[in-house]
């Protein structure tokens, strides 16, 4: 796990009428940064957005309908996982949880169904000053977006 990446797993109450998920508190330890914005993308199969790296906002992503493979790559200098990367699976048919990503982690998802609708809660509005990129094929991150997740 990069330091600072922080899932959580999430409760589902079923019954026949259907599900009830929460997904954050304010209470939460991983929200101490509090809110700034909440939005929502939809994303057909096989798009992939990346990379996203910010200085100072903090995401939390959460998949509300259909499948994500979510990658992440630290590039703080200081941090004890600098230069790891990893990859999470959110969605239908993957464990519900939420997934804290904070700055300098870059980041980026591909979506595997479609449509996929991913909620983000950001701790700061959008300020396009924080909102930094990274070439999708950076060399120096060496991520293949196209490789779909193994089969089990």
């Amino acid at each position: 796990m990069i330091n600072g990446v922080v899932s959580k797993d999430l409760t589902t109450h079923s019954d026949e009428r259907g599900y009830f998920r929460e997904i954050i508190r304010v209470t939460d330890d991983f929200f101490g940064e509090g809110f700034g914005q909440f939005s929502h993308s939809m994303v057909r199969e096989g798009v992939a957005k990346g990379w996203h790296i910010h200085k100072l906002q903090i995401d939390w992503l959460y998949v509300a309908a259909g499948g994500l493979k979510v990658a992440l790559y630290d590039t703080r200098e200081e941090s004890s996982t600098h230069g790891e990367l990893m990859e999470i699976l959110l969605g239908d048919i993957y464990p519900a949880q939420v997934v804290k990503i904070p700055p300098g982690v870059a980041h980026g998802y591909r979506a595997l169904e479609t449509p996929t609708h991913v909620m983000y809660v950001m701790n700061r509005t959008y300020d396009p000053s924080d909102e930094g990129r990274l070439p999708h094929d950076d060399p120096s991150i060496g991520y293949d977006w196209s490789v779909r997740p193994a089969i089990n």
